[in-house]
């Protein structure tokens, strides 16, 4: 005889496989497991690390390295925004002082002063202040140097091709570079006028 299940909708009708797992303490287990199993597997998914974005257009690959203090600094070439052709390659000789930003970050817009200032006090020691405005065209960041009035160069980085292959995670970010070409230091976040005083002492004494 066929067991018979009570259904508001339909009256009684024969149960099911599905009807006997769920009843059963076995059953019971296996959707434990399963659902256990799901939940392990989403954590994973959002936990999982992120892959480092890299640009080929610089040479990098994927698992590129990014810069290091103590090591020789990734070149690159781009134009500024007043048109004249820049490498980093070609600025050795010269401390530099790569900073990355954008028009569009209060912190950068916050720091542009003093980081004019700063560049106004070491200019005669030849160093050289190079700002990477990232996710904007040349127009965007000319524009904003010629409104805040800054003197250094500026080149757009509307792809963040620059920015991937210095592992650029949040600006504003600088890099300290020596005149050999050497990263000395690395910093995240807005400078006050005296750190950025006592990292640029580390490129020029």
């Amino acid at each position: 005889m066929t067991d018979l299940l009570p259904d508001r909708t339909t009256g009684p009708r024969p149960v099911t496989w599905q009807d006997r797992l769920r009843g059963s303490r076995i059953g019971t287990m296996v959707v434990l497991a399963v659902t256990a199993c799901l939940v392990m597997g989403g954590v994973y998914l959002v936990d999982r690390p992120k892959d480092s974005a890299a640009s080929v257009s610089v040479g990098t690959t994927d698992d590129a390295p990014g810069p290091r203090v103590g090591r020789p600094a990734q070149d690159f070439t781009a134009t500024t925004v007043t048109g004249q052709k820049v490498s980093l390659s070609s600025l050795k000789g010269h401390p530099v002082w790569l900073t990355f930003g954008a028009s569009w970050c209060t912190a950068c817009q916050a720091e542009a002063p003093d980081i004019e200032a700063a560049y106004r006090k070491v200019a005669s020691q030849g160093v050289v202040v190079l700002q990477v405005n990232i996710s904007e065209d040349a127009a965007a960041a000319k524009d904003y140097g010629d409104r805040i009035g800054v003197t250094y160069d500026i080149v757009a980085d509307p792809d963040s091709t620059i920015a991937d292959e210095y592992k650029v995670s949040g600006i504003p970010d600088h890099f300290f570079i020596d005149a050999s070409g050497t990263v000395r230091a690395m910093r995240s976040g807005g400078l006050s006028p005296d750190e950025m005083a006592r990292e640029l002492a580390t490129i020029t004494s």
